[in-house]
């Protein structure tokens, strides 16, 4: 079952078009962008000026809270302002829980979200809860009875719906019959479509979110089939929800969205940043328009299946050659053209001690320096130096490698067009001890190195390989989302054994926390604390920004750790799922703690939360001292 029409060849996915107010999402559309409030939703002035803040910087979708019927009801106010200060773009309505609240939305906006996990189904208490075929089939109907009369309403007014699945928030009958897994993302979305469907009504937009990117790119791509063989192509929307902030929030979003916009998936995204919403427009825009024109030129062969499960990680079998593939973690490469030497490597992140005279890795320091014309030398012989000239590991042409074959470990620079080549694939496949260093100039590189790498799949070869990318980009954001982009895909379905980023402009250690920063939001090399941060909504219960900064100041130290950071409980309990400890809000003033999914402290004093967090994990024995 595939989920794209060509593996070989970038195409956008045909939708229908949906629209949403004056604005249409899908069809022969461009990718439209939107964001998300964080005001009251009854305080009409500060949220109308929120949203005209994310306006003018690009939205061109804005979604607002909708806790009840109250906050519903005011969206009239705030959509009359908006459109008396001339601004008319869609409003959605992001519902959760409450059925009433989404029938009173629907009455004054474009478009009501609705959560399939809860519009109707009880919050999960992530409980097993067993259904005969027919009991379960009664639930659906429970589900239908309460859709049909926003059904009603939305085709009277032309109002769309999306169907926003949350992973965080599945339902204890979608996850005791089909698991906390991307089929039961899935499952939970398809069943509101077939109500939908069967009463005639397709002014939809459907959206599949997790804070894990594997998941929600998994979740997307099955969803995507899963629609196809039932005859449906409605539009989707992307994000990465709980991102968090800064650097690391724009690489994730960007691993994750990236990989689906790189299989032409996608109509409109939102870049979950905890940040101002307007702060999110320009990252968002940044994506879109790196897929907006993509050709894949030159064409390549074509290519009718994946030889490996698009829908579940597996990683790509290889022999291990000197540290590199096998079971190791993907290895980051460090380009470095001119003479090399030890300062240079400092630079990088490396460090050398000057009593015991022996260098040290930094967390964030590349594993391998290739210079291809390093000859070895006292200042830097100890570092893992790849050259021309190097004993241990070396680099070698393609002419070089088919005459000489030598014994040692070799990287091998190699191309889509070179794995074409059978004398290269023979004698690649007869040698145990060559790591390909994989590189493209192709407009359309993702599809290319995916398709190079596939070739190797297919042909039995176990080789590691190093996928090279290059950018020219002086501005540091879009260097890292175009990084981002193209490696997550790669990376989410265990394809690469390592990764080389270059820039001529960058700085080394830009590049190096680049590097390091999309293999841990790919899931694929931990080296730093993660924290899975809510961007924040009109449910906020305390300042996002401000906690996130003080849990980050208290546990970044803690490498490996996983910490959700919460506004609300909407997600905040089944997110922590994906997290070792959580910080959620429970109240105005009120935080709940978690380990895991299970709650330790109730509703404690905002002021006393980051102690009380720290005294968890240090009971838990996952506490060290900052060093």
């Amino acid at each position: 079952m595939n989920y794209i029409k060509n593996i070989a060849e970038f195409t956008r996915r045909k939708t229908i078009e949906v629209r949403v107010g004056e604005t249409a999402i899908g069809g022969d559309n461009p990718i439209r962008i939107q964001t998300m409030t964080t005001t009251n939703t009854n305080d009409t002035e500060a949220t109308v000026e929120q949203c005209i803040r994310a306006i003018d910087a690009g939205a061109e979708i804005v979604r607002i809270t909708t806790q009840g019927i109250r906050e519903a009801a005011n969206l009239q106010n705030i959509k009359r302002e908006l459109l008396a200060r001339g601004y008319n773009t869609p409003i959605v309505a992001d519902v959760h829980f409450n059925p009433a609240a989404a029938l009173e939305a629907a009455k004054h906006v474009e478009k009501v979200r609705i959560n399939p996990g809860n519009f109707v189904d009880p919050r999960a208490k992530f409980q097993d809860v067993e259904y005969t075929d027919d009991e379960y089939q009664e639930e659906l109907k429970k589900i239908e009875e309460k859709l049909i009369p926003l059904i009603e309403i939305c085709k009277s007014r032309k109002v769309a719906i999306r169907i926003g699945v949350n992973h965080g928030s599945l339902s204890d009958r979608i996850m005791s019959r089909y698991g906390d897994t991307p089929q039961g993302m899935v499952e939970s979305a398809m069943e509101f479509l077939r109500i939908f469907r069967s009463h005639g009504f397709n002014n939809i937009v459907i959206s599949m979110k997790s804070s894990n990117t594997r998941v929600m790119v998994q979740a997307v791509r099955l969803l995507v089939a899963t629609m196809q063989a039932e005859g449906m192509n409605y539009p989707l929307h992307l994000g990465v929800t709980e991102a968090g902030d800064g650097e690391d929030g724009r690489i994730k979003s960007a691993v994750g969205i990236g990989a689906l916009l790189a299989d032409g998936i996608g109509d409109t995204i939102r870049v979950s940043l905890t940040e101002e919403p307007e702060n999110e427009i320009p990252v968002a825009k940044k994506l879109v328009s790196y897929f907006s024109k993509r050709v894949t030129s030159p064409k390549l062969n074509p290519t009718d299946n994946f030889p490996y499960n698009p829908f579940e990680f597996s990683r790509r079998v290889t022999r291990e050659v000197n540290g590199i593939g096998g079971n190791n973690p993907p290895k980051v490469f460090a380009f470095t053209q001119d003479s090399f030497n030890s300062y240079i490597a400092t630079l990088w992140g490396w460090r050398f001690n000057t009593e015991n005279r022996s260098w040290s890795r930094g967390d964030i320091a590349p594993d391998f320096f290739v210079n291809l014309d390093y000859k070895v030398n006292d200042d830097a012989e100890d570092l893992p130096v790849v050259s021309k000239h190097t004993a241990d590991f070396c680099t070698i042409s393609i002419d070089e490698f088919l005459t000489q074959r030598p014994n040692k470990p070799i990287l091998l620079e190699v191309s889509y067009n070179d794995l074409l080549n059978n004398e290269l694939l023979v004698a690649v496949r007869e040698s145990s001890n060559v790591v390909l260093l994989l590189k493209s100039t192709n407009a359309d590189s993702y599809t290319e190195q995916r398709a190079a790498i596939i070739e190797l799949m297919n042909q039995g070869l176990q080789n590691p390989v190093v996928v090279s990318r290059s950018y020219n980009d002086t501005d540091k954001e879009a260097f890292q989302l175009k990084a981002a982009a193209d490696l997550g895909g790669l990376l989410i379905d265990g394809l690469a054994d390592g990764i080389m980023i270059t820039s001529p402009v960058q700085s080394p250690d830009t590049i190096a926390s680049t590097a390091f920063a999309i293999l841990q939001a790919a899931r694929m090399r931990i080296t730093k604390t993660e924290y899975i941060a809510c961007p924040g909504c009109g449910r906020t219960l305390f300042s996002l920004q401000q906690t996130l900064q003080k849990v980050r100041s208290a546990t970044s130290h803690l490498k490996g750790l996983k910490i959700g950071v919460m506004g609300c409980i909407v997600n905040g309990p089944g997110e922590m799922a994906d997290a070792d400890y959580g910080y959620v809000g429970a109240g105005p003033g009120r935080v709940t703690l978690y380990k895991g999914k299970t709650v330790v402290k109730k509703n404690i004093p905002e002021e006393h939360a980051i102690e009380e967090l720290i005294s968890i994990i240090k009971e838990n024995g996952d506490w060290v001292e900052s060093v």
